[in-house]
């Protein structure tokens, strides 16, 4: 097993710089590494970082400590028939039919609120001013509430991430973190205790109503998912629909091929999962001693699953520091499923349950984003960077356009 001084540490500039190029050397150099700042080991083939997400000996016992804190107890925590039955109730909600029929005019009109703040400008950082905005949106009101709390929810959204990406321990990180658990607890369950009373068409209604077997979502179940809802799925969503443009203004060709074949708006986001994916590592802790990459990992025992490295593994795709829209080794039709190609959603049981309205928004907001914006370009010597550690994307993205009415 390789030492931390013979490849670039996860927490080092050089690797917040450029992680990819750290990746090659940790998977060809390092594919089991033990990490004492974070006291985990670190794994970074596609091969080893898929069995971790699927093998049911790596436990998701690590959010114990990782999530718990901000969030309370979550669905991830659980495992079994206990997550089975919590997983069943929320996930109705975001599948294919459900979401259609009643998130999508949500979905489209937030998109299109923030759009038509700045498609008079002719410049816009897609960043600040639509991507980072859009998901939380969305959350906010398929939960049903107050629409002029969206700066509150962006704020709690902002110290959640933060928190979450906290590799190094920042005291007033964590602590920031812990205050918006208990803000967002005061402000949600007399809300949940109010909503229950008087149940709507809303997924706040419908989580409080949900029951199998006689199992309902208590208040703290219902507070702790929308926590958990307002970082994972304002996260993925955030950073891929910047990531997304990012990829395809560098690379004009498939910027024009998406532009003429909106049909293709799946691939260049399943690319994008793979190439830049907005999550970069997940946690497990293996339930007994592990023989992996070559060595083992002890009971316990942290594992830190490198997507960003795996999602560029030579060994499973071709050209993998290439973006390809019309790669043929990476399905489109199963990217957004238990059966994804690229780890960027995890795989197994613990497989995101919002990739189909992550898939939703980013869908609805590139094409209305295109519509917008037709001769859509970067401003001019604006080179786009990435920036983030645990999660990653586009910084800014400054770009020009016609100005439309």
């Amino acid at each position: 097993m390789t030492t931390a001084p013979e490849v670039p540490d996860i927490l080092s500039p050089e690797f917040a710089a450029d992680p990819y190029a750290a990746y090659a050397a940790y998977r060809q150099d390092a594919p089991l590494l033990w990490h004492e700042p974070t006291q985990s080991y670190i794994v970074s083939r596609y091969e080893d970082v898929a069995r971790v997400f699927k093998d049911p000996v790596f436990t998701t016992a690590n959010y114990d400590w990782q999530l718990e804190p901000v969030h309370g107890r979550t669905i991830l925590q659980l495992s079994g028939r206990e997550h089975a039955v919590r997983r069943a109730l929320v996930a109705p909600a975001f599948r294919g039919s459900e979401l259609e029929s009643r998130f999508l005019p949500v979905i489209e009109r937030n998109s299109a609120e923030l759009i038509d703040a700045f498609r008079r400008d002719g410049r816009v950082d897609l960043v600040s001013q639509y991507s980072t905005h859009f998901p939380i949106r969305v959350i906010v009101d398929m939960l049903g509430l107050d629409r002029a709390d969206h700066a509150r929810f962006q704020k709690w959204y902002t110290s959640i991430i933060a928190f979450l990406g906290n590799l190094g321990q920042d005291p007033e990180v964590a602590a920031a973190g812990e205050r918006t658990r208990v803000e967002l607890a005061e402000y949600m369950i007399p809300i949940i205790r109010e909503r229950r009373a008087n149940l709507g068409d809303d997924l706040l209604s419908t989580l409080c109503s949900a029951e199998i077997d006689g199992t309902a979502m208590s208040d703290e179940d219902i507070k702790s998912f929308v926590s958990l809802l307002l970082a994972a799925g304002g996260e993925t969503t955030d950073k891929a629909i910047s990531a997304v443009f990012a990829n395809l203004l560098t690379h004009p060709e498939q910027l024009d091929a998406v532009r003429k074949d909106r049909d293709l708006i799946p691939r260049a986001f399943a690319e994008t999962l793979r190439f830049t994916p907005p999550v970069h590592m997940i946690m497990r802790q293996p339930a007994e001693d592990v023989e992996i990459a070559g060595g083992t990992i002890e009971a316990g025992r942290t594992v830190t699953a490198l997507i960003g490295a795996a999602n560029r593994d030579p060994d499973r795709y071709a050209h993998p520091d290439t973006f390809d829209v019309f790669r043929d080794d990476l399905t489109a039709a199963n990217a957004f499923s238990a059966a994804a190609d690229h780890l960027a959603f995890a795989l197994g049981r613990h497989f995101c349950v919002g990739a189909l309205l992550a898939k939703t928004e980013v869908e609805v907001g590139v094409n209305q984003l295109l519509d917008a914006m037709p001769d859509v370009r970067l401003a001019e010597g604006h080179v786009p960077s990435e920036k983030g550690l645990f999660t990653r994307g586009p910084a800014e993205l400054l770009l020009e356009f016609t100005p439309s009415a």
